[in-house]
């Protein structure tokens, strides 16, 4: 099995696609709006992926927070509000904003679930931080590190009881950034004091099964390289630091923040201590490249994916609940008078 994880290019697999696969064994696949078109085509390409390697626990993933961060929408599935829902009504009713985030988070897990998804890219746990780029922005809980924690435990709860493994992100904390990572590398200056605030949800919640890091420079911690590309980040401050022994992805590989051909990012990632590496755009050169460029996956992180995916589940038809959950979790954002 190779430690990666790729996308399609489209609603079905081509012949080549379907090819490269079997041979390559990727340690699963993400989706995007490119690859769901409605709910009977969605669930035949994860079916198709399935059977692709002859197994039925398949690390299928998916960004769907909530919010501008949604590859699902309507009219063929529900819509959910981003995290600043959550921190506006834990700001009134604490416990009513954690119950109305496990409440979503479970039916957003039970649609995924019956669409043959087993790990959703939720939630972060980075800081909103005045004054920073909004490519966190609104998606954040908020800017206090146990508020966050605390939103963050219940949405990890909630898609653990629709069948589904959450991943925190973007470790060790990207709520700072002062440009999209997308397109540029930011860099973050605060001392190692500073920084404790950042590392706190994320320590919270280090027994999490799958984490993310973010493509982010921390001068206190490694002058040079990146979280991502960081040996001493990721041994020092995700490993030790902040305590997260669970499956650790990169962010997509393929961002601008990073130099390099895609292969030689995803070598240098996994070198320095990532266990998967995420490559999104479905480019074959660079799939195959990766393919090359990597070792098979670890008999470490092999066991922590099968952690991962232990309690995954994949339905046969989404149930009535999800409308059941979606109307307790808009009853209680509603106490904060905001619309949902």
């Amino acid at each position: 099995m190779i430690p990666a994880i790729f996308g399609c290019s489209g609603p079905v697999l081509t012949a080549n696609e379907r090819a490269f696969f079997r041979e390559a064994d990727p340690a699963g696949y993400i989706l995007f709006g490119r690859n769901c078109i409605d709910p009977q085509q969605l669930r035949a390409l994860t079916d198709d992926l399935r059977s692709v390697h002859g197994r039925d626990r398949l690390l299928i993933s998916i960004d769907q927070e909530g919010g501008r961060v949604a590859r699902l929408r309507p009219p063929h599935w529900a819509a959910y509000p981003s995290g600043e829902a959550f921190d506006r009504l834990y700001d009134l009713a604490p416990a009513s904003a954690i119950e109305a985030a496990r409440a979503g988070a479970k039916a957003m897990a039970l649609e995924l679930s019956a669409m043959g998804i087993t790990v959703d890219y939720h939630p972060p746990l980075d800081l909103r931080q005045p004054g920073a780029h909004d490519v966190i922005g609104d998606r954040s809980f908020g800017s206090d590190p146990m508020r966050v924690a605390a939103i963050g435990r219940a949405v990890l709860d909630g898609l653990a009881a629709g069948g589904v493994t959450g991943c925190i992100k973007h470790m060790p904390g990207h709520g700072r950034s002062m440009v999209d990572t997308h397109k540029e590398m930011p860099t973050v200056h605060e001392s190692a004091a500073e920084l404790e605030h950042d590392l706190a949800p994320f320590r919270a919640l280090n027994s999490a099964l799958i984490g993310m890091t973010g493509h982010l420079k921390f001068p206190v911690w490694d002058a040079e390289l990146p979280a991502t590309l960081s040996p001493t980040i990721i041994r020092d401050i995700i490993r030790g630091e902040i305590g997260f022994d669970g499956l650790l992805l990169t962010d997509d590989i393929d961002m601008e923040a990073l130099t390099d051909t895609v292969p030689q990012r995803a070598a240098r990632a996994h070198a320095a201590g990532c266990d998967i590496v995420l490559n999104c755009w479905a480019k074959m050169a660079d799939m195959e490249g990766i393919c090359a460029a990597l070792p098979q996956i670890s008999d470490a992180a092999a066991a922590r994916l099968d952690r991962a995916l232990a309690s995954t589940h994949v339905a046969d038809v989404i149930t009535p609940e999800p409308a059941k959950l979606l109307a307790k979790r808009d009853a209680l954002l509603a106490l904060s008078g905001e619309p949902v």
